[in-house]
Parts: structure tokens; C-alpha cells; sequence
């Protein structure tokens, strides 16, 4: 039940955390050899929650959020579509106002715990107009007529973790089921990305930590040609150079959440955290994996594991690219934003 509660408020039935604390947790999860878990929690925790924790009304904090953090309901986010993904702004899932309901027409993709999920924080255009201010947050009942779980995809890794595809036809929900002011929902979405991306790298960070230490006992111990596969100078040259990478990015993920505690702007920092964590975890991964050789084939090792669970994250949560663009944003070097 505590895994749930931490960054809730103690007036919501929560322990009024900060995210330093939930940092922590995504680092314990990494612990846990099925990296599908981790993420399954993570979506309840940090990433459907925090809207309605921070802007929802009273009645929707009432609602949703005392079973939701006691575990009983599940929660997931509807954000990315049939054909769009980390293009957020372009989606197209309606919501259209009718009398004292919403009346909601799309689908979304890619949809963490979606197959089993009690209720959905969803994206939608609320009206027309410019693409980041037609979108609201709305708190959708999954058992509500019209909501189908249309299938649930097979995905190359994190195969504990239910991914499904979600179509809406002429859903209706109460109007007071909108969280915060209509029109806000973009930017309400983009602060629960920052969550998602300090979780990302916290879960990364720990996961690699147990990648070295593992490929380090197995190639000490496996020999080839006289001497262990350790002993080589390029293998252990190379762990060194992986292990100083990883604290380097560890640094950048403690800066990251100090700067988020005392209150900073922390879009910057976190997509690039995000983007070189999530890189990190390609190149060790992989390189690890071939140290260990015919083992690292294997579905009996954590390598392997971390190999396909791992590879996700230059995916999931804003695409590697999405991240770069970002951050030429803030450089002011993107196309038609001048060098400053």
C-alpha cells in the first residue's frame, strides 16, 4: 500500500512525500529482475496521478485517488495514439461537451497497464484552436460504455507489463470529471512527464548498477585461452569506462532532483537525464551482453533481460529524438528559433 502513497498528500490519505522519496522506490524496483513491474508502478505512482494530485478538484481527490493509492484500483495514462506518439500536440482523441458530459471519440496506443486498468488520466482536444491549448485531462472510468481494450500487444521485452491498445465510441463521462481548467491539459501533461523521466533514469541508474556487477562476477569467474575473460585488458577497460559513464549520468539524475525539490524549472535538465540515461542503458547492455557470450543469449541471465527490458527507454516516455529537439529548444539552436 505504501508504494502508492508517498507523493500523495496526507490531507489525500498519501505521506506527503517529495519525489526524492519515489526516486528511492524506482531504484528498490530495479531490483526486481522483471523490469515490467518497476514500470507498472511507476505509471500508478508518477505518471496518471499526479495531475489530479496537483490540480484535480476536491471531488475527483475523493474519487480516485484513496483506492488508487491503497492499491485496489489500477491506474493508467492515455496520452500517445494509432499513428502518434511522442508528437503530443498533434493527437487527435475528442472530447466534446454535451449538456453536463463529455463525450469522448479516438483511441490511444501504447498504454501501460491499459488491459487491466481501472481508470485512465486521458488526453484529449476539448475544443479547436492552437494545438497546445485545445487539450484537457480528463479521469475516465475504464467500465464505462463505450471504452474497449481493443488488443493487447506483444512487445519485444517488459513482458510482465500489459501494453494495450484503447478505443473510445461515444464514451460519456460527467462533466466534472475534467481535471483542472479546460485548455490546461498540455501543459498539466508535459509536468507529469518530468516524473516520468526522473523515474525512468532512477530505474535505468539501479539496473545498470546490477548489469556491471553481474557481468563483472560472471566474466571473473568464466575462462577462455588461460586466463578469465575478465583479465583481459579490453574487457575490463571497458567496464571501467561503462562504470564512468554511469556515474556520470548518476550525478546528473541527484542535480536533477535536488533542482526539482527546490522548486526549479527542471524541463531542461530532466530530457537530458532521460536522453542519456536511456542511451546508456543501449550501450552497457549491449556490451555486457557480449562478454558474456553464449550465456548472454540466454533467457537465464539478467543481462539478456536488461537487454530487451531495457531497450524501451530511448522509446517510451518521449523518443530519444523528441528529447533532442527539446533541449535544442532551450539552446536556441532548433530551426527558426535564431542562435542566441
Amino acid at each position: 500500500k505504501q508504494w502508492y502513497q508517498r507523493r500523495v498528500p496526507i490531507t489525500a490519505g498519501g505521506m506527503g512525500l517529495d519525489i526524492s522519496y519515489e526516486a528511492v522506490a524506482a531504484e528498490a524496483w530495479a531490483m526486481v529482475d522483471s523490469a515490467g513491474v518497476g514500470m507498472g508502478v511507476g505509471i500508478q505512482c508518477d505518471i496518471a496521478t499526479p495531475a489530479i494530485v496537483n490540480y484535480g478538484s476536491e471531488m475527483l481527490k475523493e474519487m480516485f485517488l484513496p483506492p488508487t493509492i491503497a492499491g485496489d484500483w489500477v491506474a493508467c495514462l492515455g496520452v500517445s495514439e494509432v499513428g502518434g506518439g511522442s508528437d503530443v500536440a498533434m493527437l487527435k482523441t475528442t472530447a466534446r461537451l454535451d449538456g453536463d458530459e463529455w463525450v469522448i471519440n479516438g483511441g490511444k496506443m501504447w498504454t501501460t497497464n491499459g488491459a487491466q486498468a481501472d481508470w485512465m488520466c486521458m488526453l484529449a482536444n476539448s475544443s479547436v484552436g492552437p494545438v497546445h491549448k485545445n487539450k484537457s485531462l480528463f479521469c475516465l472510468p475504464m467500465n464505462t460504455p463505450g471504452v474497449s481494450v481493443h488488443r493487447v500487444i506483444d512487445k519485444l521485452g517488459m513482458h510482465s507489463s500489459d501494453t494495450a491498445e484503447i478505443t473510445f465510441e461515444d464514451v460519456r463521462i460527467p462533466k466534472d470529471y475534467l481535471i483542472g481548467e479546460e485548455g490546461k491539459g498540455f501543459n498539466y501533461q508535459m509536468q507529469q512527464f518530468q516524473n516520468e523521466r526522473i523515474y525512468i533514469a532512477a530505474g535505468v541508474i539501479a539496473a545498470l548498477d546490477r548489469v556491471i556487477e553481474a557481468t563483472i562476477d560472471y566474466t571473473s569467474q568464466r575462462q577462455a585461452f588461460g586466463q578469465s575473460i575478465l583479465d583481459n585488458q579490453y574487457v575490463h577497460y571497458k567496464l571501467a569506462e561503462y562504470q564512468t559513464e554511469l556515474e556520470m549520468v548518476r550525478a546528473l539524475y541527484h542535480k536533477c532532483i535536488d533542482d526539482y525539490v527546490a522548486g526549479e524549472d527542471i524541463t531542461a535538465i530532466a530530457t537530458m537525464l532521460k536522453l542519456k540515461s536511456a542511451r546508456l542503458a543501449r550501450q552497457i547492455t549491449d556490451g555486457c551482453l557480449q562478454f558474456w557470450g553464449g550465456m548472454g543469449f540466454t533467457e537465464e541471465v539478467i543481462v539478456s533481460r536488461a537487454y530487451r527490458d531495457l531497450r524501451i527507454m530511448s522509446i517510451g516516455g518521449g523518443a530519444d529524438e523528441v528529447m533532442l529537439k527539446i533541449i535544442c529548444q532551450f539552446m536556441g539552436t532548433a530551426p527558426g528559433m535564431g542562435i542566441r
